[in-house]
């Protein structure tokens, strides 16, 4: 049996050829283009990117949208998504954390957004200010660290043990994981390249 003829991406986001479109969830029926927001994108070469940053686009809002959610039924609403990362930051290994640091793990690079989420966080009782030398330091409050663990048991609750109970492969996801801070990277690479046009 011949291998399947390599599938090739029209203009309008339909595939050519006689090969399967991807499988998996959320892969487009046979003779269906790659599923993509942009098909402007997928036209040139390397279409699975287009793929993949729609597939980012999907799981980075219901990420965010879980994060406030979550929280929110842990007993503090009106947190934003970066209020929330900036919290779980700050109550990693109990340790006060340097501004710098919070940014430089998240990956922001406006301190101000990582500034006023201390801010808020701190108003709301869940953090606290003190000083390093002449840099300031956020530490984790009582509070703060008991909403941390309501947080977890909603999210085990909710989130773990229904993905525990399908047939994800964690040793799979641990290599999804570690191709995405790769492609980060790459993107952080070509941002870098564009702001010098």
């Amino acid at each position: 049996m011949s291998p399947p003829r390599k599938t090739e991406v029209e203009t309008d986001g339909t595939r050519t050829g006689t090969g399967p479109a991807p499988s998996g969830a959320g892969s487009a029926p046979s003779g269906v283009g790659p599923v993509v927001s942009s098909a402007h994108l997928a036209e040139t070469g390397l279409p699975a990117l287009s793929e993949f940053e729609f597939g980012l686009i999907l799981a980075g809002h219901a990420f965010q949208r879980w994060m406030t959610r979550c929280m929110s039924a842990a007993g503090v609403p009106d947190l934003s998504a970066l209020d929330v990362l900036v919290l779980h930051t700050v109550n990693h290994r109990g340790r006060p954390k340097k501004l710098a640091d919070i940014c430089l793990v998240l990956s922001v690079e406006d301190t101000h957004l990582v500034s006023y989420g201390v801010k808020k966080l701190e108003a709301a009782g869940l953090v606290a200010s003190g000083r390093a030398g002449k840099e300031k330091t956020v530490e984790i409050t009582e509070r703060g660290r008991a909403v941390c663990l309501r947080y977890r048991e909603i999210r085990d609750a909710l989130l773990t043990k229904p993905l525990s109970a399908t047939t994800l492969d964690e040793g799979r996801l641990s290599e999804i994981a570690a191709m995405l801070r790769g492609l980060s990277g790459h993107y952080d690479q070509a941002t870098r390249a564009a702001a010098s046009l």
